[in-house]
């Protein structure tokens, strides 16, 4: 399978794209998915969510204090 970037991958590989899909090779072709949730439900006003490139994650924090995490009710992906 050659990928978006021009690599070759074997099939039956797996492997995580620098935007954070997942990926995998077959011989019907190479298939990707997002490797993250991603928060619905929550309280907007008082919070924000920032995602984490390294961890490929989305943390909810108050937006006055990023040390606090918010509730999150609903995640999707």
């Amino acid at each position: 399978c050659l990928d978006a970037e021009g690599k070759v991958h074997k099939f039956g590989s797996d492997w995580r794209t620098d935007d954070c899909n997942d990926c995998s090779c077959s011989k019907s072709g190479i298939g990707c998915c997002t490797s993250y949730v991603t928060p619905v439900d929550y309280d907007e006003e008082k919070c924000e969510s920032i995602f984490n490139q390294e961890t490929c994650s989305y943390k909810v924090v108050e937006k006055n204090d990023h040390s606090k995490e918010c509730p999150v009710h609903s995640w999707v992906g």
